[in-house]
């Protein structure tokens, strides 16, 4: 057979030499394999289908892209981390694990490094459960990234009915398929049903030796009881403030932000022991930071991102209060309203501060405050104010949070509740008063007769002591009712061993002489002569006692404590709380 020539006579190909294009190469010209092989692409085209180059990882928010991946990650938990150490070097490891605390302090972090601690294989894959997961390893890499078959993690908010727990009781009798335990993640199980516990109860008190449950709640007291018995539990704590500034400082420097100290201190304290929380704030700052040619993390950055209080015009408004300086407080509450601070905001800050002040008080280690300068007007305010000034001052300054949480006008009510602490900033509290009321009844304080006033009666004769004393054996002999006569109406006009002669108060009708005198003799074993005689005789022993009362109640009124606190608040009056009326002395002990 001769070959084939074209159409100028020159020889073809062999038939099936010639390359063929690929599929792939056909469609990235743009044509079909049953079109045949395309014509060359000219330059342009060749550009257009140039590949693109691979496009920018998405930005990962703090909170997940400094999530703990080892314990050691793992901020202010160490009891709990030592607790499981302890655990997994004597393989006494519990079959169901539950992490509760509040939100953000790493509960379900907790769970997943309890789930790479469990299943850690070593860089060599021949290690075992360790506390220090290596983290390179497959089911290290695979449980981080959240892909590991073994470790099923599931959100009770979303998953709450006995449906979705009978799929975990059937899968619970499969081993695992790479792992070494099958684990599972619970989040949030206090969401689960009353009927998907039930279905869970049997379970989780008996499950196969290759599964372990890690729950993860804000609310355990949700929990029924037969699930918390079946748990071994770990409290998480609140992060506290310090250790969260030191650890966003790192986070910072990680980041390459600047940062100043203050500011960080204000945002670990608005994140209220929650990491995730600070973060967000965080990230929050540093975004609002990148506005400025600098991008700096600034106090005064911070202060206005929440809507806080300037912490010198706190001490300015505490000052203020202390002083009694009217005008200048209500021109530091117009002027932090005007930057935008909130009323309720204001009292809380001005409360922050007392707190402070009185813990300072107490404490050995200094006040706790951010800067140098706080810390030292905080020290000076302990030492110059007393306990009762400053429990009067949270009291207050509570009453007025209330007041304006609820009030229509919350500046207004701000502005008359910093008045009302201000004017009663510097009165002697009641135990302060009662003290010095005690002081003076101990020193033997009785007015004088120019101190007793006009009208007052002279004080009794000693012989009226005698009087006193005789009937109150009169009383002890079992005459509770003479006793009685011979106390408030009988007014002695002579009294000598053996011999009464008396006179009766205006309003007693009969004469007691006979009964008198029996109850004398039973008394002291003696005769008396007791007689009615003329004259007004001494006072009684009741109009002696209502007297002493009286003058004691004037010679207090003179008192300069009570003179300034009469001053202060003019409709005020002087109660007995013994012979008070049973209304007011139940108000009395509500408020005590």
């Amino acid at each position: 057979m001769g070959e084939s020539t074209d159409m100028f006579g020159d020889p073809l190909p062999p038939e099936g030499d010639e390359p063929q294009p690929t599929a792939a190469e056909l469609e990235a010209a743009g044509q079909s394999a049953l079109f045949g092989a395309p014509e060359p692409a000219p330059p342009a085209a060749k550009a257009a289908i140039a590949p693109k180059p691979a496009a920018s990882q998405p930005y990962r928010v703090l909170a997940r892209k400094y999530r703990p991946q080892t314990f050691a990650e793992l901020i202010g938990q160490e009891a709990m981390v030592r607790t499981l150490a302890n655990a997994i070097e004597r393989e006494r490891l519990a079959h169901a694990f539950l992490m509760t605390g509040v939100r953000g302090v790493g509960k379900t972090s907790t769970a997943r490094l309890i789930a790479k601690a469990l299943n850690c294989i070593g860089p060599d894959g021949e290690g075992g459960p360790t506390i220090n997961p290596c983290g390179v390893c497959e089911p290290c890499v695979a449980i981080a990234e959240g892909r590991h078959i073994d470790v099923i993690e599931m959100d009770a908010a979303s998953h709450t009915g006995v449906d979705d727990v009978r799929e975990i009781i059937e899968a619970v009798r499969y081993s695992a398929v790479s792992a070494r335990y099958k684990i599972y993640i619970i989040d949030e199980v206090h969401m689960l049903s009353r009927n998907a516990f039930n279905a869970l109860l049997k379970t989780l008190e008996e499950p196969p030796p290759h599964v372990k449950f890690l729950f993860a709640t804000t609310e355990a007291d949700k929990l029924p009881v037969t699930v918390l018995s079946r748990c071994q539990r770990f409290d998480l704590r609140r992060i506290a403030t310090p250790m969260l500034r030191d650890h966003f400082a790192g986070i910072c420097d990680k980041e390459g932000v600047v940062a100043e100290d203050e500011a960080l201190a204000m945002i670990a304290g608005a994140a209220e022991g929650s990491v995730r929380d600070g973060l967000s704030i965080l990230d929050q700052a540093i975004a609002h930071a990148d506005l400025d040619a600098d991008g700096q993390v600034t106090a005064d950055r911070v202060r206005d991102m929440l809507g806080l209080a300037d912490k010198s015009a706190q001490r300015g408004l505490y000052a203020a209060l202390l002083a009694g300086d009217a005008p200048a407080l209500l021109d530091g509450v117009a002027r932090q309203y005007a930057l935008g601070v909130e009323p309720l905001a204001l009292l809380r800050g001005l409360m922050d501060l007392t707190h402070r002040i009185t813990v300072a008080q107490i404490g050995r280690s200094g006040a706790d405050a951010p800067t140098a300068e706080e810390r030292a007007v905080i020290e000076q305010w302990a030492g110059q104010l007393s306990p009762g000034q400053l429990h009067r001052l949270w009291q207050l300054l509570l009453k007025g949070h209330d007041e304006v949480r609820n009030a229509p006008d919350p500046l207004v009510a701000a502005q008359m509740a910093l008045l009302r602490v201000m004017y009663a900033a510097d009165m002697p509290d009641p135990g302060t008063l009662a003290k010095k009321l005690e002081e003076m009844a101990a020193g033997g304080f009785a007015p004088s007769p120019a101190q007793a006033g006009p009208g007052a009666s002279a004080p009794p004769p000693v012989a009226q002591v005698d009087w006193a004393g005789l009937v109150a054996r009169v009383d002890a002999a079992g005459h509770l009712r003479v006793a009685q006569t011979m106390r408030d109406w009988v007014r002695v006009i002579e009294l000598e061993p053996g011999r009464l002669v008396y006179a009766l108060t205006m309003g007693f009708s009969g004469d007691p002489a006979a009964e008198m005198r029996d109850a004398l003799l039973s008394a002291t074993g003696e005769r008396w002569e007791v007689e009615r005689g003329e004259g007004e005789g001494a006072p009684s022993l009741r109009e002696q006692a209502e007297a002493a009362r009286a003058e004691a109640d004037a010679a207090l009124r003179r008192a300069p404590l009570v003179e300034a606190a009469f001053a202060a608040f003019p409709g005020a009056a002087i109660v007995d709380e013994d012979n008070a009326p049973q209304g007011a002395r139940n108000n009395w002990s509500k408020r005590a």
